[in-house]
């Protein structure tokens, strides 16, 4: 059976910090025998741990979403601190639906605009600091439920996960300084991509292309880095379902310039379905005479590599995306980086447990549960196997919702210690018990995990 990689492609005054003992750990909710007064007190810890982080600089940013009217035409806001002139401030975007609109606000008007926006306008408000993530729910009768998670300092996905966030840290996060990109627009290949004229000029259409390109390089910069892949290490690399090739070539070029003109042994390959784009990217390279990279026609099911020490594969729809998850950890690849989409295979599994019946006999929330399920149990899946995972928003590489993304970074030393074995054991109770939760008879990635490899090495 072929899998296809289908493309669906001023201070703050307040004092409470987000250590406070008053905020819980580990995702714990904080609102345990709460009345009206305590829901509120929900939202001003909140409110006091956003003014301590701003205050502290350990505040990366601030999310607001799920608006409470649904004709409001603002979105989302999404706030970083940066220094202004000399000045602290936050840097607004105020998503619409049609247009974003930026602004940035002294420390104290910000969080006076903050605010008046939590709970008025939007359910649900999410701080991320350097350690800590703190999330404040509002449900439809205006109950406040607060949540904090403590982020694991040894994960090796870390400072690639923050890379992805496009803050700026602290008060080194000045707003006037140039900003950094990890290609240059006089790359030859860009020219023809499609992305710049023949003077490098870049396309007024692919601007947000351009930023979608440089984040990918920058969040797998960190991912190399954190994989213990310096400049000059020699790198096998595979795209699955790798398309015009956009980003295929940026990290080509991004690796061809971090050794500095010194010899670096790459074979970077993507595999696409389609012959037409093959053909398109390998035409790019002959002319661009780009050594290390090359495009072959294929897809997960059909191409084997030998060896494997970066594998991607982004949209890769339903199973394909578990096909290729496969790849990569039967590969003993240093890292995985999967974007998921078209996730099927779970929910019709779906059992709904009687707590959960009436929250997902909504279609909507039904597929949104199948799908927070299903890559859940990938990325415990991968924890099992010896990476570091984390699930987390990407910017959208395509100019779609789906911008999900499942970064794994194999983890140094022995897998057979005794500590190594019972945090196997343990993830792997963990996935027991989910599926046993929701009535899950079978997951993909399980399931080859389990079996023997058969592949050839192409």
């Amino acid at each position: 059976m072929q899998h296809s990689l289908t493309r669906c492609r001023g201070d703050a005054a307040r004092t409470v910090s987000p250590e406070s003992p008053a905020v819980a750990t580990d995702s714990s909710p904080l609102n345990a025998g709460s009345g009206s007064l305590s829901d509120l007190a929900q939202r001003e810890r909140f409110l006091d741990a956003l003014a301590q982080g701003i205050a502290d600089g350990s505040a990366v940013r601030v999310l607001l979403s799920k608006p409470t009217a649904r004709d409001d035409d603002l979105e989302r806001v999404t706030a970083r601190p940066l220094v202004l002139r000399g000045e602290r401030c936050l840097s607004f975007v105020f998503k619409h639906r049609t247009r974003d609109i930026t602004k940035n606000e002294p420390v104290a008007t910000a969080l006076e605009t903050l605010a008046a926006l939590v709970g008025a306008r939007f359910a649900h408000a999410h701080l991320f600091t350097r350690d800590a993530e703190l999330q404040l729910m509002m449900s439809r009768k205006g109950r406040y439920t607060l949540h904090r998670a403590r982020l694991d300092v040894d994960d090796a996905t870390r400072p690639a996960v923050a890379a992805a966030s496009d803050d700026e840290r602290g008060d080194d996060a000045q707003h006037d300084r140039q900003k950094h990109r990890f290609l240059s627009l006089t790359a030859p290949f860009l020219a023809e991509l499609g992305v710049t004229t023949a003077r490098h000029e870049l396309v007024p259409a692919m601007a947000r292309k351009w930023k979608q390109i440089n984040k990918f390089v920058e969040v797998m910069s960190h991912a190399l880095e954190s994989a213990g892949l310096g400049a000059g290490a020699p790198l096998n690399i595979v795209d699955f379902g790798a398309g015009k090739g956009y980003l295929t070539f940026a990290l080509h070029d991004f690796l061809r310039r971090q050794a500095a003109g010194a010899p670096r042994a790459l074979d970077i390959v993507g595999v696409e379905l389609r012959p037409d784009l093959v053909k398109l990217c390998n035409d790019a390279i002959a002319k661009c005479r780009l050594e290390g990279l090359r495009f072959e026609a294929g897809d997960v099911s059909s191409f084997v590599p030998q060896r494997l020490d970066v594998m991607i594969a982004l949209h890769a729809c339903d199973t394909a995306t578990d096909h290729a998850l496969h790849t990569g950890i039967r590969a003993g690849a240093a890292i995985i980086m999967c974007s998921p989409c078209c996730h099927k295979q779970i929910r019709p599994q779906l059992q709904m447990p009687p707590l959960l019946k009436p929250m997902l006999q909504h279609g909507i929330h039904l597929g949104q549960q199948a799908e927070m399920v299903t890559d859940g149990l990938r990325a415990l899946l991968l924890e099992a196997h010896g990476y570091d995972a984390q699930v987390f928003e990407f910017v959208a590489l395509e100019h779609t919702s789906k911008n999900k993304m499942i970064l794994a970074v194999r983890r140094s030393g022995r897998q057979d210690t005794a500590q190594a074995l019972r945090r196997r054991a343990d993830v792997l109770a963990q996935i027991a018990e989910l599926k046993q939760f929701y009535g899950i008879r079978e997951h993909c990635l399980e399931t080859l995990l389990a079996e023997p490899s058969q592949a050839e090495p192409a």
